[in-house]
C-alpha cells in the first residue's frame, strides 16, 4: 500500500469530528472555569460583606504598585479601622488585619502558616528546640556575633569613601549569616571572608522576589503552568540551591557523628547547638526526624535567623543615621559601657537601655517581618460580632498594626521623639523562639558600628521599604560612614 493512503485529506471527517470535539471540550473547560471563578468570588464577597474596602477591579483587583505597597496600606488602616479585604484579582482576595484583639483571635488558635509547620508536628518540634535558647546557651554566642560585627566594619574602613555612600543590606546579611552559621552549627570558617556562600544568599534573595511576584499573578497560581515560566524556572534553581546549602551543612555534621571521638566530644559539650539538638532528637515514637524534618527545620531557622535580623539592624541603623541626636546619645551609652576598647559581653547587654529602646522603635517603624500569613482552620468571631468562615486567608500586617490610630495614638510618632515609645511584642502561642536571639545581635552590630562609624543618611537615595517576606528596600539601603577617631 502506497503512503499517500494515509494522507489526511481522506479522512476530512475524521478531522473535522476530532476538531469538534476538542472544541466542545475546550468549551466546557472555559465554563467551567467561569462558573468556578464566579461562585469563589461570590463566596468571598458574602464573606467579606461586613469589612469595608477601598473600590476595586471585578477581574485585577486593587491594582498597586509594589513600591506602593506599604503607603497604600497606611493609607488604607487609617480609613478602614481594624481590616480590609485586599482583592488580588476577581477570585483571590485576603483579610488584612492590624488591629490588636483581631490579632490575638487569630494568632491564639491553629491554622496554617508561613514557614511554620502545623499541630502537633510543629509543638513537638518547639518542645525538641527550646534547650537551644537557654540563656547558659546564649551568653558565649555574644563573643562569636562580636567577632563577626568586627570582620565586617574592618571591611567597611577598607572601602568608605567621603564622597560616595555604601549600601549596607547586603554586607549585613552576610554577617548575620556569619554569626547564625558559628552559634547554630559550629561553623569552622569564616562566611564573609570566603565566597561560597554568596550563591545561597542570592537564591534566598531571588525566592523573596518570586514568592511577591507569583501572589499577584493569577496565571501563576496553577503549579503546571508557573513551572513552565521563566519565574518559576527561577524559583526552582534557587530552591535547589538553598536545599544543598542545607544539606551540606546537615551532610558535614553526620559525618563528623560517624567518627567516634568527633561524637565524643560533641557529647561532652555542656550545650549542644541547634544542630545537634536536632540531630540527636527523638520522636515520640523513639525515632530519628527524617531527612524532610531535618532539612525544614534548619531551612526556617538559617532563613529566619539571618534575613530578618540582617533587615532589623539595616533599619535602625538607617533609623539612627537620620537622627543624629538619637545616634550620638546611643553612641556616648556604648562608650561609658565599653570604653574605647569596645569589648562586649552579655553582661553589657541588659545595660543598654537607650539603644534598646532605639531599636525597639526602629523596628515598630520598620518591622523585619511587615506580614504573616493564615488561612483558617476553624469560623473565627472577632469581638466586634464581624466573622469569617472556614478556609480564608487572612494577612496580619505588623506594618499596619505598628502605624495604627488605635494603637498608637500619634502613629507618625518617630525616634524624633524624646518619648520613645517600645512596643511589646505580645507573647504569642507561636512567638518567635529565637528572638533573644536575634535581640542580642541586634544589640551587639548596632553599639560596635556606633562606636566606630559616624552615620549620615544620603539624601539622594532615600530607601523605599517594599513587602517581601523580609522588609527591605528597592533600592538597597545607603548611608555615609565616617570613621570615628
Amino acid at each position: 500500500m502506497s503512503v499517500s493512503a494515509f494522507s489526511p485529506t481522506r479522512f476530512p471527517g475524521s478531522i473535522s469530528g476530532l476538531l469538534q470535539v476538542v472544541s466542545l471540550l475546550s468549551l466546557l473547560l472555559l465554563l467551567f472555569k467561569a462558573a468556578h471563578f464566579y461562585l469563589c468570588r461570590q463566596w468571598l464577597l458574602k464573606a467579606f460583606q461586613q469589612f469595608p474596602c477601598a473600590p476595586s477591579h471585578w477581574l485585577l483587583g486593587h491594582k498597586v504598585r509594589k513600591k506602593d505597597e506599604l503607603q497604600q496600606t497606611l493609607k488604607w488602616v487609617k480609613e478602614f479601622p481594624s481590616a480590609y479585604p485586599r482583592w488580588f484579582w476577581g477570585s483571590e482576595a485576603h483579610l488584612i488585619i492590624y488591629d490588636p484583639d483581631y490579632m490575638k483571635v487569630i494568632l491564639g488558635r491553629s491554622g496554617y502558616g508561613l514557614l511554620l509547620l502545623n499541630g502537633p508536628t510543629w509543638f513537638q518540634h518547639r518542645r525538641m528546640l527550646t534547650p537551644t535558647f537557654h540563656y547558659d546557651i546564649l551568653k558565649p554566642y555574644v563573643k562569636i556575633m562580636a567577632n563577626s560585627v568586627r570582620v565586617m566594619l574592618d571591611k567597611w574602613e577598607k572601602l568608605i569613601s567621603q564622597d560616595a555612600s555604601m549600601e549596607i543590606f547586603q554586607p549585613v546579611s552576610l554577617m548575620t549569616l556569619d554569626s547564625i552559621m558559628k552559634c547554630a552549627f559550629s561553623y569552622q570558617g569564616s562566611v564573609q571572608l570566603d565566597r561560597k556562600s554568596r550563591p545561597y544568599l542570592q537564591a534566598i534573595e531571588e525566592m523573596n522576589n518570586m514568592f511577591f511576584s507569583r501572589v499577584r499573578n493569577m496565571f501563576h497560581q496553577n503549579d503546571t503552568i508557573y513551572s513552565l515560566s521563566s519565574n518559576g524556572q527561577r524559583c526552582k534553581r534557587a530552591t535547589q540551591i538553598a536545599h544543598h546549602h542545607t544539606d551540606q551543612i546537615i551532610k558535614q555534621r553526620k559525618a563528623q557523628l560517624k567518627d567516634d571521638k568527633e561524637l565524643e566530644n560533641i557529647r561532652k559539650k555542656r550545650h549542644l547547638d541547634f544542630l545537634d539538638i536536632l540531630l540527636f532528637a527523638k520522636t515520640e515514637n523513639g525515632s530519628s526526624l527524617s531527612d524532610e524534618d531535618l532539612r525544614a527545620e534548619v531551612d526556617t531557622f538559617m532563613f529566619e535567623g539571618h534575613d530578618t535580623t540582617a533587615s532589623g539592624i539595616c533599619w535602625t541603623l538607617y533609623a539612627l543615621a537620620t537622627h543624629p541626636s538619637h545616634q550620638q546619645r546611643c553612641r556616648e551609652e556604648v562608650q561609658n559601657l565599653l570604653g574605647d576598647k569596645g569589648s562586649i559581653t552579655w553582661e553589657h547587654l541588659d545595660q543598654m537601655s537607650y539603644i534598646t529602646m532605639c531599636i525597639k522603635e526602629a523596628l515598630r517603624l520598620y518591622p523585619p517581618v511587615p506580614f504573616v500569613g493564615r488561612e483558617l482552620s476553624k469560623p473565627v468571631t472577632f469581638p466586634d460580632g464581624k466573622s469569617l468562615p472556614k478556609g480564608i486567608n487572612v494577612i496580619l500586617s505588623f506594618h499596619g498594626l505598628h502605624h495604627n490610630p488605635k494603637v498608637w495614638p500619634n502613629p507618625e510618632l518617630s525616634i524624633a521623639s524624646e518619648a520613645i515609645s517600645c512596643f511589646t511584642v505580645p507573647v504569642w502561642p507561636r512567638n518567635c523562639i529565637g528572638k533573644q536571639f536575634a535581640m542580642n545581635e541586634l544589640k551587639v552590630a548596632v553599639a560596635l558600628t556606633l562606636l566606630r562609624f559616624e552615620l549620615l543618611p544620603d539624601p539622594t537615595r532615600v530607601p523605599i521599604p517594599i513587602p517581601q517576606l523580609v522588609l527591605k528596600s528597592k533600592n538597597g539601603i545607603q548611608l555615609y560612614l565616617r570613621k570615628l577617631h
